[in-house]
């Protein structure tokens, strides 16, 4: 390109149009922009670009998902809670993937096909006319070159006539060259302005995509939100929920009982083969059995018969209940009118005050507490056999009842509350009939007796002969509770929940007289498992 061409070039570009340098780089950082987020864009696509909606939808990762949820749903059958569930959700993905499908072609339409037609048609078009008139400028510079060459030839020729229609024919070339020039530029700025003009329209891009995310969202909420209520309620009036862990009044709104299944499937277990059990409920059970029969609460499959030759276990799986209740039985708002009670010196009065805390309990819990507190007063008629006084008792099942809302550590449940709570049971079981009058049927379904049960008892003599030496009465008590480990740590789930090494600590067992609170004994259990006492 000639000095004068470059001239030319500059003066139309940038005397004539001073922000065409400014729109040409302001074209390109577009374009960049523009493909940059049509590449990102068409890669958030789940379906396939280009193609029609059948065969998009079944690209779709939901609805693989939604066809594999029915398939499940197919084999579970909707006689169980998931089969239910996964039909309903796979219905439900089926739908949202036929929303997704509708997105996914908006998108499409309105946003990602004009965002390639703006980087990759409208932009490089005007660029190849910013080129083109590049182009034209040249050819101008040519023209004007020949002719003015041609009329300095003309000046120094003897042939005036063949040089004049020489330099009129250059001249022409040199009018239509600068014509096609000046056709060119206009139409360049045309399109440079208009451009500028239509940002407002390549900026309405983004706001149709962010509508149709919020249209696709929204439609998505609401079927979510259709869809919801359905899966809540299958899920309350599911019967077989776990027990353990859960509210009282929970379970017992959704089995339609009035005592909760562990309660009433343990107890009336027990009255057919360990009342005479020493040691029930202070001996622990075997871990794996205890977890067997809580898991087997938990489903509601039960079976009797396997049980019943282990009763420590159906008393660990009670207390275990008790104890992982969100609440325990005798209620957190009510946790100062008893521990208030116990502290009444007067026996009278205390058992009033018992009384009156046991009438504010709420109904569901206060048909429970009755139905415990009754057969634990029946266990106590054998307590020359079980060893089990209404004080043992007391201690063992006391902190299963009732606890602190915020509990402290360990050592502390085990020392002034812990008196004070087995001063509170010890009494209501001594004064069962008083507390709660009249007889009771523990048997409430009838769904725990074993036709073929042979008692755990008739087994063996409940103790063991007087006469038996030593050998024998070793081995006549171990006969006695095949399935169970003998241990006089009844407190031994506390320390593991609290972290504590049963080989390492000190276990303290209190036991108490019958003019609690004014005295009581304390007896630590060592390593070794001898003992000391103190008062």
């Amino acid at each position: 390109m000639t000095l004068c061409s470059v001239c030319v070039f500059l003066f139309f570009t940038v005397f004539c149009f001073p922000s065409a340098c400014q729109v040409e780089k302001r074209l390109e950082l577009v374009k960049q922009v523009s493909h940059s987020t049509h590449k990102k864009l068409t890669a958030c696509l789940q379906g396939q670009q280009g193609v029609d909606v059948e065969r998009k939808s079944k690209k779709l990762p939901l609805t693989t998902l939604a066809q594999c949820m029915m398939d499940g749903a197919a084999v579970l059958g909707d006689e169980s809670l998931l089969g239910k569930m996964l039909k309903l959700c796979g219905e439900t993905q089926e739908r949202l993937a036929q929303e997704l499908i509708l997105f996914e072609l908006t998108i499409e339409r309105d946003v990602i096909e004009p965002l390639y037609d703006l980087a990759e048609v409208e932009i490089p078009n005007i660029q190849k006319q910013r080129k083109h008139l590049a182009k034209l400028v040249l050819d101008m510079d040519s023209a004007r070159t020949r002719y003015y060459q041609s009329t300095k030839s003309s000046g120094l020729s003897s042939n005036l006539q063949s040089t004049g229609a020489k330099v009129d024919h250059v001249r022409e070339e040199m009018e239509e060259a600068a014509n096609r020039m000046e056709i060119c530029r206009d139409q360049l700025s045309a399109d440079m302005y208009s451009f500028v003009a239509k940002e407002i329209d390549y900026a309405s891009y983004f706001q149709t995509l962010i509508e149709a995310q919020a249209e696709y969202h929204r439609k998505s909420l609401e079927l979510l939100q259709s869809v919801l209520p359905q899966i809540k309620a299958h899920q309350e009036t599911w019967v077989e929920k776990p027990c353990y862990g859960k509210p009282l009044e929970e379970h017992l709104a959704l089995s339609g009982r009035d005592i909760a299944f562990p309660i009433e499937a343990c107890v009336t277990m027990l009255l057919e083969c360990g009342m005479q059990e020493e040691g029930l409920f202070r001996i622990a059970p075997s871990a794996s059995k205890l977890k067997k029969l809580k898991a087997s609460l938990d489903c509601g499959v039960l079976d009797v018969q396997e049980y019943s030759a282990d009763p420590h276990a159906i008393a660990g799986a009670l207390k275990s209940y008790l104890r992982e209740l969100p609440e325990p039985l005798m209620t957190f708002k009510l946790y100062n009118d008893w521990i208030q009670a116990s502290n009444i010196q007067d026996q009278d009065k205390r058992l009033q005050s018992l009384l009156n805390a046991c009438e504010k309990l709420p109904p569901a819990n206060n048909n429970n507490f009755k139905y415990l507190i009754k057969f634990l007063s029946k266990l106590t008629e054998y307590q020359d056999v079980n060893k089990m006084t209404p004080g043992n008792i007391a201690i063992v099942l006391g902190p299963n009842l009732l606890w602190t809302h915020n509990e402290g550590n360990i050592t502390e449940m085990m020392t002034t509350v812990s008196l004070q709570i087995v001063g509170i049971i010890e009494p209501i079981i001594q004064h069962a009939d008083w507390f709660f009058p009249g007889e009771i049927e523990f048997n409430l379904t009838g769904n725990y007796g074993s036709p073929v049960h042979t008692n755990h008892n008739a087994n063996y003599s409940s103790m063991p002969s007087p006469d038996m030496d030593q050998i024998d009465r070793k081995q006549n008590d171990q006969s006695r509770r095949p399935l169970s480990v003998a241990t006089d740590n009844m407190m031994l789930e506390f320390y593991k929940k609290d972290g504590y090494d049963s080989h390492t600590v000190c276990l303290p067992l209190y036991i108490y007289n019958n003019v609690w609170p004014k005295c009581g004994a304390v007896v630590q259990m060592k390593e070794d498992n001898s003992c000391y006492h103190g008062f």
